[in-house]
């Protein structure tokens, strides 16, 4: 398995789930890609998918009851349609956990992850500017 990139590893995951798990994690990847066609897929920390551009966007893991999407940086997004259900004590992470026969607000979702991206984006380019300016 080593040799696949981690979009298959992906891929086989969502196979292996093979049940209410998979179909779900494989639309919410779909809706992420819509969101962000530029996104880039992992496979880190032993078998998590993650959804990067310009940093963690967020991960999507699976286990036996629940589906959880937990965005890096989360606890810095609006969140107005209240997605956000679990880790919700933390200072920088907020998770979605989605459970068998529950959906997802489509809009609501599309929108955490394009901003996810934008505040990735805006880290990206404000280090930049900062390096940029502190060598002169």
């Amino acid at each position: 398995m080593n040799d696949k990139t981690a979009s298959q590893k992906i891929t086989d995951r969502i196979q292996e789930l093979g049940d209410w798990r998979g179909a779900t994690l494989a639309h919410l990847r779909q809706l992420i890609h819509d969101v962000d066609p530029d996104i880039q897929e992992e496979w880190k920390w032993m078998g998590t998918p993650v959804f990067s551009h310009d940093g963690i966007v967020c991960t999507g893991e699976s286990y036996k009851q629940v589906i959880k999407l937990t965005f890096a940086k989360g606890a810095s997004l609006a969140d107005p349609k209240k997605l956000f259900n679990s880790s919700l004590d933390g200072n920088v992470r907020r998770a979605i956990d989605i459970h068998e026969g529950e959906k997802v607000n489509e809009a609501a979702f599309k929108q955490l992850v394009r901003a996810a991206v934008e505040l990735n984006s805006a880290t990206v380019a404000a280090r930049a500017v900062k390096k940029k300016t502190s060598r002169k």
